[in-house]
């Protein structure tokens, strides 16, 4: 079966068992799905039971869609995402955000757990995406073009929604969050970096460093999806504070971001 039509089952799978539209669709990443909770969930999907859908393998993922209502907007979130570093290919990786589109998500959230590349942040931070740099070994979007997808050749340049990011911005200043902004390099992993890759990163104008969320951005963007992403800042690559991190700790720390991120992803919602 070809992936236009691998597509196509998983979204009538789907389609069978949701009687509403989603508007948005939401991302949790590593130690991130506690947002899940404030879901007014409608439908509960494994994502074992979806046809043609991989499986999360790490164990901070536990790998199902949710449907429902968050802040009044229909939602469809999904509690674990896939990686590159799992061994899947990057059409496997980004395969939900075609689902997604397919089934009317306007808007996607996107939140991950990432190093800190910047001196002025810390563990337990949280830093909103502003733009991001591709060094991943391959792209979803290489290949046999879909016209149905969009544009062959998207135009990446407003990746992260202007006004999505001046309204957090505006929330996070008016209730007085401490809010990063700034530019996350994706990398394949799964390894951390070493000092001088850190040092190489930040020189090239990263401001932090995770194993996901460009592949979905570029496949997001590619299908007219506007698209906001938050990180939470797991452990720091700045020299002088680089330490050994387990991802006990990773988890720990995005924990501490959390309620923050979730704060910012509810009000974005209530204004839509």
């Amino acid at each position: 079966m070809n992936y236009l039509d691998q597509i196509s089952e998983a979204t009538q799978f789907i389609q069978k068992q949701l009687s509403i539209e989603p508007q948005v669709g939401i991302i949790l990443g590593t130690g991130l799905g506690s947002l899940a909770d404030q879901i007014n969930v409608s439908l509960e999907l494994s994502y074992a039971d979806i046809p043609h859908f991989p499986l999360s393998t790490v164990e901070s993922h536990s790998g199902k869609l949710l449907f429902g209502t968050l802040e009044g907007k229909s939602v469809m979130a999904m509690v674990g995402r896939f990686h590159y570093y799992e061994g899947y290919t990057m059409r496997e990786v980004t395969f939900p955000v075609r689902v997604m589109k397919r089934l009317g998500v306007k808007t996607l959230m996107v939140s991950n757990a990432c190093g800190g590349l910047n001196p002025a942040q810390e563990v337990g931070e949280v830093m909103m995406i502003t733009d991001h740099i591709d060094l991943f070994p391959d792209n979803p979007l290489r290949g046999k073009h879909e016209e149905s997808f969009g544009p062959r050749f998207p135009d990446m340049s407003d990746a992260y929604s202007s006004e999505l990011i001046s309204r957090a911005l505006g929330f996070a200043k008016q209730n007085k969050i401490h809010l990063h902004r700034g530019v996350y390099a994706g990398v394949a992993g799964p390894n951390l970096e070493t000092p001088a890759e850190y040092k190489y990163l930040r020189s090239i104008g990263a401001d932090a460093v995770g194993m996901s969320t460009v592949p979905e951005v570029l496949v997001a963007r590619q299908m007219g999806i506007e698209v906001f992403g938050i990180s939470a800042i797991t452990d720091l690559g700045v020299e002088g504070k680089i330490k050994r991190i387990t991802l006990k700790e990773v988890i720990d720390a995005a924990k501490i971001a959390e309620p923050i991120m979730s704060r910012i992803i509810q009000e974005l919602l209530r204004g839509m």
